[in-house]
């Protein structure tokens, strides 16, 4: 079973990026140690569950096709600072890199879900200073693992409503299609967020045009 808020504020898009060949989606996966980061990337690109892994930071790049388009999603399996102070910290090469956010915490494991949060304030605070449209996505995993839950469905809930963002509750080691509905609900918002900008930047092209035809009657 899948869990999932969308965030509250969409908007629609009916085209993808001009007539662009290629679509590509840089996805950074943050979270703290053994939350499943690496199981969610690996069931997505394999579709097979594997549980144990080193600690390696590595950059995957997989194509999968959305609405009949392919779509390449670069996924940087990111390493958690192990510092207490610093567990919720995203370094600046990754703020710039990404497109888009997953949040991965345990419900069996309430530190991770606070790592979250810092992180969720993070990216909140780079986002205006770097004018970012990255979109985010909080993933409750281990879902499988009711009976060690300490993190209740809805304290995920009204975090990701706080951060304005989609929300899921998984097991990567239950389901694929959970995992799959993640990385594409990311890629959506994605999708429409870049429309939006792109949208807004036509508008201020033809008030910026339309500011310099009515500028040179005043003048004549």
């Amino acid at each position: 079973m899948v869990v999932q808020v969308k965030s509250r504020i969409r908007y629609s898009s009916k085209t993808m990026e001009g007539n662009q060949q290629k679509v590509e989606a840089n996805i950074l996966l943050l979270g703290a140690e053994n939350v499943g980061k690496s199981a969610l990337t690996v069931r997505f690109l394999t579709r097979r569950f594997i549980g144990e892994y080193g600690d390696i930071e590595s950059i995957y790049s997989h194509t999968d096709k959305i609405d009949g388009r392919d779509i390449c999603f670069n996924i940087w399996d990111s390493l958690c600072h192990q510092n207490g102070e610093e567990s919720g910290y995203i370094s600046d090469r990754q703020l710039q890199w990404t497109d888009g956010y997953i949040l991965v915490y345990s419900i069996c494991d309430r530190a991770s879900f606070n790592v979250v949060r810092q992180q969720v304030q993070c990216i909140r605070q780079a986002k205006q200073k770097l004018a970012s449209t990255a979109q985010i996505i909080i993933v409750g995993n281990k879902r499988d693992l009711q009976h060690r839950r300490t993190v209740s469905s809805e304290e995920g809930r009204l975090l990701a409503l706080s951060a304005d963002c989609g929300f899921f509750e998984v097991s990567a080691a239950e389901t694929y299609h959970g995992v799959l509905m993640v990385f594409h609900e990311l890629f959506e918002l994605i999708r429409e967020a870049r429309a939006l900008k792109k949208g807004t930047a036509g508008f201020k092209g033809i008030v910026r045009s339309m500011s310099a035809v009515f500028g040179r009657k005043r003048t004549e």
